[in-house]
């Protein structure tokens, strides 16, 4: 408990005296300075088809004292994934968890993607509680104080256009323990792949952390629960549902059946590990999952939905930056890396945001 106490004084020290927490700043460019964007065909059916690949990675962005040394594997991230970019390797688009520090900010700027954007900050302003306290009692040595101290740690990068963004931190009492330091929240962006109808609607998440929050399992399951509804009303708000949907994060679903089953009822989408496991035939699955029933053994997950014109199917699911051959194990988390297909009847469909054109 003393030794808990020390670091939540170091960390909020830190955090007051600015520069340490901060988030990259919101940038996108236009469809005529984007990529040319992926390959599509054209069927003799009428249907039009691409692939796009997304990348959920929580890069353990804590400043000191929450985690020493993580500068220099930060900036091997950056690098890295800069380097990709330059072979044509990388993913489309990356939803980044725990961008806490001055480090992991610098690193995601170093990938070089031309579109960024960020949120909520250690100051976006949460909606009041509605539902009253948590079960148990405050734990003020335990993280629950106020302000948060730092950001929610959220950053989407694409190569392409983001016509469109957004973000909600969760409300005052729908967090616990140590979780409550950060402004958790969701980041929305709408992107817009060339010469696909419409647009793709992106979402991430940092939920609510279980034992790690040092708090009884009534306490974080509850703040979880209301986490759920508020991504669930947020989605719902700020997407179309005209456009495909993806939502990718650190959902802290890991064994733990309440929380899987109850953010399931609230976020009715489908998950990436139990489709790629169901229908083996339909995605190539070049990762090692031990169980049937994987999808409850992960933190790192990816959610899909079609959209009224354009489909979305999972057909590749793989690791990243995890000892592999995308690279070594650089954070406490892996990266999971999920291409998609898209597909859509050429006739009846909106234009594309962005018209597709030949390579740059």
């Amino acid at each position: 408990m003393r030794n808990w106490s020390v670091r939540l004084f170091l960390l909020t020290g830190s955090a007051l005296l600015g520069g340490c927490m901060t988030l990259p700043a919101n940038r996108t460019i236009d469809c005529a300075d984007a990529v040319a964007g992926p390959v599509i065909t054209y069927g003799p059916d009428g249907t039009a088809r691409t692939e796009i690949d997304v990348l959920t990675y929580n890069i353990e962005g804590l400043p000191f004292p929450a985690r020493n040394n993580r500068p220099p594997y930060l900036r091997q991230i950056g690098e890295r994934l800069a380097a990709l970019r330059a072979e044509g390797r990388a993913p489309d688009i990356i939803v980044f968890q725990e961008v806490f520090s001055s480090a992991a900010s610098r690193a995601v700027v170093a990938t070089g993607y031309p579109s960024i954007v960020s949120g909520p900050g250690a100051r976006s302003r949460q909606a009041a509680n509605e539902e009253g306290a948590l079960p148990g009692r405050r734990r003020v040595l335990r993280g629950e104080i106020r302000p948060n101290f730092t950001n929610s740690g959220l950053v989407i990068a694409t190569d392409y256009p983001v016509l469109n963004s957004n973000y909600v931190p969760y409300a005052r009492g729908s967090c616990a323990g140590f979780d409550c330091l950060s402004n958790k929240g969701a980041l929305f962006a709408e992107v817009a792949i060339p010469g696909v109808p419409g647009a793709i609607d992106v979402f991430t998440t940092h939920m609510q952390a279980q034992r790690a929050s040092r708090v009884d399992p009534e306490r974080f399951n509850e703040a979880h629960a209301r986490q759920a509804r508020e991504l669930s009303a947020f989605a719902e708000a700020s997407g179309s549902l005209s456009f495909p949907t993806i939502i990718a994060g650190d959902f802290n679903l890991r064994n733990n059946d309440i929380r899987f089953y109850y953010f399931s009822r609230r976020v009715p989408l489908d998950n990436v590990h139990r489709f790629c496991i169901e229908q083996p035939d339909q995605c190539d699955v070049q990762m090692t999952w031990e169980h049937a029933d994987q999808w409850r053994r992960e933190q790192n997950l990816h959610f899909f939905q079609n959209g009224e014109f354009v489909r979305v199917r999972p057909i590749r699911a793989e690791g990243f930056f995890d000892g592999g051959p995308s690279g070594p194990v650089l954070a406490d988390h892996n990266g999971f890396r999920v291409t998609y297909e898209l597909t859509w009847a050429t006739q009846g469909a909106p234009a594309a945001m962005c018209p597709a054109r030949g390579p740059a």
